[in-house]
């Protein structure tokens, strides 16, 4: 699930329009046996005045009592978390700050919606009650919300997929052993990153963390689970559908960072980010863009460095990019000039030496203005 935008034809893309007939047929077969519509509801967030909830409406079987999913997804193979069957065009209550709406989840089950709310909100978490109308009985799930008022701030806005935690997303074979057939639980965080996130969050207890990734919605209670049990600082998780758009067979990962970063400084304006990536995919190229557009908004880039190896095989050449490609911000080892005139980059290859370099920098791992 990216963020909304017009589609410009009324004719879907057959992929589209295929992966709709599966999930018709699949759908009719799972409600006659039993199944029903259940809410999975993810970290969304908001200002004082409006909140964006994020969730989706998917077809279970009916069990007696509620585990905790996130520890049962934990230990599934990955290739589990993709066999999900949506309950599309169900109508979802949405009641969030003494206001109440009524909306309808998309093709693939997605709600994705900026509700306004009646009292305003104070700082800090709140809970989203979500109850889907369409079934036996209602369904319900409480979404949380991270709240930013208006305080000038430090925010934070982390990649997942080696940078956070060990993937090899440039090897695309190990890539899909670790995605469809390791247990999620297996996966290790990248050295030194937990601690640097701690810091981080100890040295501006208001700042907001938000982990983008271009990862698919049905691995989020995973990586909820991954976040936790390595202490990082919570946050709304930013994920993509996975699967064929009304558009094209497939999503476009950069489009969905790029659109992602856009809507987070557009409802907040007073944050200004730390935008922490790595050098495998496309975290430089994206990161460098919007520090030249909106260099008053990022307060620094922060580069995770894969080894020689890893980069050739992610089709990077190993030296000093200008910008025009994924490739690393740094060689490998070096100490990285600015991204612009007014935005440092500083690299490394973990989490320590990320922060050895990020204390180079005034206001970031010190006391200085965090604002």
């Amino acid at each position: 699930m990216a963020t909304p935008t017009p589609h410009p034809s009324q004719r879907p893309h057959l992929a589209a329009v295929v992966e709709d007939h599966l999930y018709a047929a699949a759908g009719w077969v799972l409600v006659r046996a039993g199944w029903r519509p259940r809410l999975e509801a993810y970290a969304g967030y908001g200002t004082p005045d409006k909140v964006r909830v994020l969730a989706r409406v998917v077809l279970s079987p009916q069990r007696p009592g509620t585990p905790n999913r996130d520890a049962l997804r934990a230990g599934r193979r990955g290739f589990r978390h993709f066999l999900t069957v949506p309950a599309p065009h169900r109508r979802v209550r949405l009641q969030v700050g003494g206001g109440t709406s009524e909306v309808t989840s998309d093709r693939a089950g997605y709600v994705d919606v900026e509700h306004p709310v009646d009292a305003p909100l104070c700082d800090g978490w709140h809970t989203a009650l979500l109850t889907c109308l369409d079934g036996p009985e209602p369904a319900e799930a409480e979404a949380p919300l991270r709240v930013l008022d208006e305080r000038p701030r430090t925010g934070v806005v982390s990649d997942i997929d080696d940078t956070t935690m060990v993937t090899a997303v440039p090897r695309p074979l190990l890539a899909a052993w670790n995605t469809f057939v390791r247990h999620s639980s297996a996966r290790r965080a990248v050295p030194g990153m937990p601690e640097l996130y701690r810091t981080l969050q100890r040295t501006h207890p208001d700042a907001p963390f938000f982990y983008l990734s271009t990862g698919a919605w049905n691995t989020a209670g995973t990586l909820r689970a991954f976040l936790s049990r390595h202490a990082y600082p919570p946050g709304p998780l930013l994920l993509t559908d996975w699967g064929p758009t009304l558009t094209g067979w497939f999503r476009s990962g950069q489009a969905h960072k790029r659109a992602s970063l856009d809507l987070l400084m557009s409802w907040f304006p007073h944050v200004r980010w730390v935008l922490i990536g790595d050098d495998g995919q496309h975290d430089v190229e994206i990161y460098e863009d919007v520090a030249r557009r909106r260099p008053d908004r990022v307060r620094v880039v922060a580069i995770r460095q894969l080894t020689g190896g890893q980069q050739v095989l992610a089709g990077n050449a190993p030296h000093v990019g200008n910008g025009s490609h994924a490739g690393p911000a740094t060689a490998p080892g070096s100490t990285p000039g600015p991204t612009t005139d007014q935005v440092p980059t500083v690299a490394g290859r973990d989490g320590d030496e990320l922060a050895r370099r990020l204390a180079t920098v005034p206001g970031v791992l010190d006391d200085g203005d965090g604002a």
